[in-house]
């Protein structure tokens, strides 16, 4: 199966906007004080939420498009990345960012592979 340039795109920003997700995340975490009130009436838990749904929104625009799992998985790997650019850009740290930027490009790498050998 040919997977659609627009499928690539629509990982891509999926990818992004779950990274987004997890800052959300934890900046909602970081705000609860442990009881359901707080993590119900959490505005960033809230964007979580919004984030992951738009996430599953795009997958499945994607896989309409003709989007092959071979390709489009690990190029939502790039998740890490994102989250690792997320975090310096928010905490000033780039604590795991080579562990990130390793298990992406492993991924990117293996995906590359294996899209030269379907071509």
């Amino acid at each position: 199966m040919r997977t659609s340039p627009l499928a690539i795109l629509l990982f891509a920003v999926a990818a992004f906007l779950g990274a987004l997700g997890q800052f959300f995340y934890k900046m909602g975490a970081d705000q609860t004080n442990g009881s359901l009130r707080s993590y119900l009436l959490n505005a960033r838990l809230f964007a979580r939420v919004i984030c992951y749904v738009a996430v599953m929104a795009l997958f499945v625009a994607a896989f309409k498009k003709g989007g092959a799992l071979t390709v489009l998985y690990p190029v939502y790997a790039s998740t890490f990345i994102w989250a690792a650019v997320i975090a310096r850009l928010a905490y000033g740290t780039w604590k795991a960012i080579a562990r990130s930027t390793e298990t992406a490009v492993s991924a990117l790498a293996n995906q590359a592979a294996n899209l030269m050998a379907s071509l």
